[in-house]
């Protein structure tokens, strides 16, 4: 196994300390191209060189820079389209059945990134208002990255960004072409609040979700940060409440929290309730949840 260099170690310690995330010796290469654009900026030669202004101090903004230009913030809108589909087709009837007394829904996007995500389950809701007309629908969208809750905020998407995921019926219906790039409707925005924050955050008040979505936010945990982050989440859950993970994510040999959602391919349950909600099967629901493209 290759050694990581003295200097990048100190950069990937930087980031575990802060977020929580390991750099290997395998992604050792992302420091210098990640940082390419930092050491332009700030007249950096060299990792090295870097080291010792972080050593300063004063050096609380470059550590931050440096932080926020190694995370990984890649998203787009319906990411996953079949997972979408099965929360459509699975989990948001179930969640009606359930909530159908309080008509209550509380949303975790963990890891929320740059708010495609929130955004994707808000129109999931706004696609149907004939189902959810009288719902408090909460979704929640955090992100170690303040740049990219900046930009959640914003909610305005380069050509690019909104293609991602979005059909040209869809882009139209929910956004409108600016200046500055395309805006998310108001009305989106309405049932949608974004907070800076790490899924390994102890809340001294916790929040309880119906559906915590975690996706690719796990892969960069060593086993231990990553059975706290599961332990988390499962305290977050209210009773009845669904887990969805990243396409290429498992729970197998990670925790003992959660266990597989009958028949369901990434999406799982808290294990104590796993069992006695499987057999139940997939729920009645007359209507469609699937959003249309």
């Amino acid at each position: 196994m290759a050694v990581m260099q003295a200097s990048h170690r100190i950069i990937a310690d930087l980031l575990m300390q802060r977020t929580g995330q390991q750099l290997t010796s395998g992604r050792e290469w992302r420091i210098e191209s990640a940082l390419a654009g930092l050491f332009r900026e700030y007249g950096i030669a060299n990792v090295d060189h870097l080291v010792c202004l972080l050593a300063n101090p004063d050096s609380e903004e470059l550590s931050q820079r440096v932080v926020e230009a190694l995370l990984n913030n890649e998203t787009y809108f319906f990411r996953d389209r079949q997972l979408f589909q099965q929360l459509a087709e699975t989990v948001l009837p179930d969640l009606a059945q359930r909530r159908a007394g309080t008509r209550r829904l509380s949303i975790w996007s963990a890891g929320c990134s740059t708010g495609q995500e929130a955004l994707s389950l808000s129109m999931l809701f706004a696609e149907q208002p004939e189902i959810w007309r009288g719902w408090t629908i909460d979704i929640l969208g955090t992100d170690v990255s303040a740049q990219a809750i900046s930009a959640a905020r914003r909610a305005c998407y380069s050509q690019f960004e909104i293609q991602r995921g979005l059909g040209v019926a869809q882009m139209l219906r929910h956004f409108r072409e600016t200046p500055h790039g395309w805006e998310a409707d108001p009305a989106l925005l309405q049932p949608i609040r974004y907070r800076n924050g790490n899924v390994l955050d102890a809340q001294t008040r916790p929040e309880r979700f119906d559906l915590v979505l975690c996706r690719n936010v796990l892969l960069y945990f060593d086993h231990e940060t990553r059975r706290t982050a599961f332990d988390r989440v499962a305290s977050s859950l209210s009773d009845g409440g669904w887990l969805m993970l990243g396409s290429g994510e498992t729970i197998a040999g990670r925790t003992d929290a959660f266990a597989p959602a009958t028949d369901v391919q990434g999406l799982y349950r808290r294990a104590d309730q796993a069992a006695s909600n499987g057999r139940q099967g997939k729920p009645a629901f007359n209507g469609s949840l699937v959003p249309r493209s």
